[in-house]
């Protein structure tokens, strides 16, 4: 088997089992071949994610790429932080929140949210928070 066949097989593998740790090994491969192997196991990985060049260095590429997993996870629970906030002080400045807000709030953007957190002082019922929201 030639080496870049080997190469994508012995990363689907990995990727399939879920073990990322053997794909850390100080190793060179082309560029190519772990795209292949991503696009096999339906792994979000992206082009821009992947060091410049041919060939990639795996553990400079795989500690990449947990950098990027770890800081959108950390973006996230942000986000849902801030969503729940929100929603707690919606709570105690209206009493309580219907099913429907509570559902839009939860789909609204970051960036309205924003906006509604900097008008929270202005809001006296649920319509003025949908004004600020839609």
């Amino acid at each position: 088997m030639n080496r870049r066949l080997r190469d994508v097989v012995e990363i689907s593998q990995s990727m399939f089992a879920g073990s990322y740790d053997g794909l850390r090994e100080n190793r060179k491969i082309e560029t190519e071949s772990f795209m292949m192997a991503a696009t096999f196991t339906c792994t979000n990985i992206r082009r821009e994610d992947l060091p410049e060049g041919n060939e990639i260095n795996m553990c400079k590429a795989m500690d990449q790429l947990f950098q990027r997993f770890e800081n959108q996870g950390i973006e996230k629970g942000r986000q849902e932080e801030k969503r729940n906030t929100l929603k707690e002080q919606l709570k105690v400045k209206l009493g309580t929140l219907s099913r429907p807000l509570e559902k839009q709030l939860t789909n609204t953007s970051l960036e309205k949210l924003n906006v509604l957190t900097l008008n929270i002082f202005n809001v006296r019922n649920e319509e003025d928070v949908l004004r600020i929201i839609n």
